[in-house]
């Protein structure tokens, strides 16, 4: 396959690099792009020296195979056509084309076949925390359907980016030196804090945040399902942490959950209370899969059950499951 990477000095860009070498993706030919002020750059990828070059507006792309698009909506919505004019299959991880009719929106282990029609030549990753809401509850789904959820997300400074990580660790320093926060990409000093909005709010009163788990469940689940959603940031490097309650048609005993998440694609079941064995972003950062436990009643709701799940942001939820999609095209001859 010939590859290209766009926005690869970013932290999504960065993580693609390492996800295609973990998992030995077959590449002939890496083509690495970036703005005006990253081209130059060079990166060390299986041994061998790549150097960044200019995204424009030319005919770079022909012969590209598959790129994956991490530079931002703006950059993604300017050179869709510039990208895909030669045939090469974009997949974009940035919010440009989610809700778009002609543009499948992908979890593999949900509805990977979804990406083998695109009438546009793009496949879009979903948002970081809708990714592993959808895989965790799927696996519900396909034992009863679930008519409403809700959520609450505890999400890392990774979902702003490298520089919002950096900005986090500089907080915790400054304040250990008893110096004043420097604050610049998050609204208020996240170190020691929370913040009850990512993005920004809406007339509704929710985010945009909140409103993208809302509308990209129920397109990527083909489902009716209602999702109700607060989000917060918390001062956590990576990983995001969710706080799920879904009501199902039937009832769903903890015991069945369990049984069906220790059987499901990408999913590592994690529940023994007793133990204190229970996802923690601290132990997830870096891995694929994505962690479930606290699985309970919910004891309001005679159908309802709630859960805990935990995901690395950066890798399954933008990088890894890109490339997942990749990898399924590949493996569905769908390319």
């Amino acid at each position: 396959m010939k590859i290209a990477i766009v926005g690869v000095s970013g932290a999504v860009g960065q993580e693609f690099l390492r996800v295609l070498d973990e998992r030995n993706f077959p590449i002939e030919e890496l083509v690495l792009f970036g703005s005006a002020r990253s081209a130059g750059k060079t990166y060390d990828f299986r041994g061998k020296q790549y150097t960044v070059k200019e995204l424009k507006h030319n005919d770079d792309f022909k012969g590209i195979d598959i790129a994956f698009t991490s530079a931002g909506g703006s950059t993604s919505v300017e050179f869709a056509s510039t990208i895909t004019k030669h045939g090469t299959i974009m997949i974009d991880n940035s919010s440009a084309f989610r809700m778009d009719k002609d543009v499948p929106l992908v979890v593999p282990e949900v509805n990977g076949e979804d990406g083998k029609v695109r009438p546009k030549g793009i496949i879009a990753n979903p948002n970081c925390s809708t990714i592993q809401m959808v895989v965790a509850m799927d696996v519900i789904e396909k034992i009863s359907h679930i008519k409403r959820a809700h959520v609450a997300t505890y999400q890392a400074a990774s979902g702003a980016g490298a520089v919002a990580m950096d900005e986090l660790i500089s907080q915790f320093k400054q304040l250990a030196n008893k110096d004043e926060a420097t604050v610049d990409k998050f609204a208020y000093q996240l170190a020691y804090n929370l913040i009850p909005q990512i993005d920004v709010f809406t007339d509704n009163g929710y985010t945009k945040e909140e409103l993208k788990m809302y509308h990209e469940t129920q397109k990527i689940m083909h489902s009716d399902i209602e999702v109700s959603a607060t989000c917060i940031r918390v001062p956590v490097l990576r990983s995001h942490s969710e706080a799920i309650w879904v009501e199902t048609e039937r009832p769903v005993s903890p015991q069945e959950a369990r049984e069906a998440f220790a059987k499901a694609e990408g999913i590592v079941l994690q529940d023994e209370p007793s133990k204190k064995e229970y996802p923690m972003p601290l132990f997830v950062e870096g891995k694929d899969p994505v962690y479930v436990g606290r699985i309970r009643e919910d004891i309001s709701n005679p159908n309802g059950l709630t859960f805990w799940v935990v995901a690395d942001q950066i890798k399954k939820g933008a990088a890894l499951n890109a490339v997942q999609i990749a990898e399924y095209l590949i493996k569905e001859k769908a390319i």
